[in-house]
């Protein structure tokens, strides 16, 4: 039998971001990029240079969502991500030959997002005016076959497979927390005036962010979306689930999910990015 590791699967994917129908103001922000010796941003809301790149390939996805009000959530989001970035080019070569089990990759990733919550304070420290801004974040990369989550706050990553969307997250807010203690229902948490009261985020009142990892192995056919609570507060799961299954593309879906989302109600920003991982050997986008 062949010990020869597989193809790596052919990645197509997009990401969209829209102010929705109420605020203002813009504070999510998403990445989609390519990880080589740097990393290769291919799509953003957040204007950056170009980078080069060398034979060595990862994907690397990202959505953030920034409180603190006024700028400062903007601020946030854009740091957290920014900061991510710069702690993957300098560890892209751990994270692209993982050790057989990926602990030390998902190590790393924990790593990431406690620097990440580190420059959100350093930054405050300079800035007053920032005091308690924080983000979500969930970041999720691809090398060879395997996929390596990293995740803090009440965005949210899903793996649609074999027709099924499946949350891979878990929303950390005050409400989740009670009902994972039994203190209230499953059903109740997405009604409880505290649903939307984060627990655990980079920045905020207290550094400390405590990064939720997962490692997965993807097969043909799998579809991942990152999206922040402006989509999942407006478009519920088995909706999400239906867009996939009707848009292969990623942009059309993409842009058929913040579509619905703004029919809603649109009463948050709401971002997302949508990956597909085909048969080695099809079109990247």
């Amino acid at each position: 039998m062949s010990t020869a590791p597989a193809s790596p699967l052919a990645v197509r994917s997009f990401g969209l971001s829209h102010p929705g129908r109420v605020r203002a103001n813009n504070e999510d922000v998403f990445v989609v990029g390519e990880l080589a010796r740097t990393l290769i941003v291919r799509h953003t809301n957040v204007p950056q240079p170009d980078e080069t790149h060398s034979r060595h390939r990862g994907h690397v996805f990202m959505v953030a969502d920034g409180v603190g009000g006024h700028a400062a959530g903007e601020v946030a989001s854009r740091l957290g991500t920014d900061s991510v970035e710069q702690f993957l080019l300098n560890t892209f070569r751990r994270l692209a030959a993982p050790s057989a089990d990926g602990h030390d990759a998902l190590r790393e990733l924990q790593a990431a997002l406690r620097a990440a919550d580190a420059r959100l304070f350093e930054e405050v420290g300079k800035h007053p005016e920032w005091r308690g801004m924080g983000t979500t974040l969930t970041l999720a990369i691809t090398s060879g076959r395997r996929l390596f989550v990293a995740h803090a706050g009440d965005s949210r990553g899903y793996l649609f497979t074999g027709g099924t969307l499946r949350q891979l997250t878990t929303d950390h807010t005050f409400a989740a927390d009670m009902a994972r203690s039994g203190l209230i229902s499953p059903s109740e948490k997405d009604r409880h005036p505290w649903r939307h009261v984060v627990t655990n985020l980079l920045g905020g009142s207290e550094q400390g962010v405590r990064a939720e990892v997962h490692l997965l192995d993807l097969h043909p056919g799998d579809g991942l979306v990152l999206c922040t609570d402006g989509l999942t507060d407006m478009v519920p799961d088995e909706a999400i689930a239906a867009a996939l299954a009707a848009e292969a593309d990623p942009e059309a879906a993409c842009r058929r999910l913040i579509d619905e989302a703004n029919r809603n109600g649109g009463e948050d920003n709401v971002t997302l990015v949508v990956a597909r991982f085909d048969p080695p050997g099809r079109h990247q986008r």
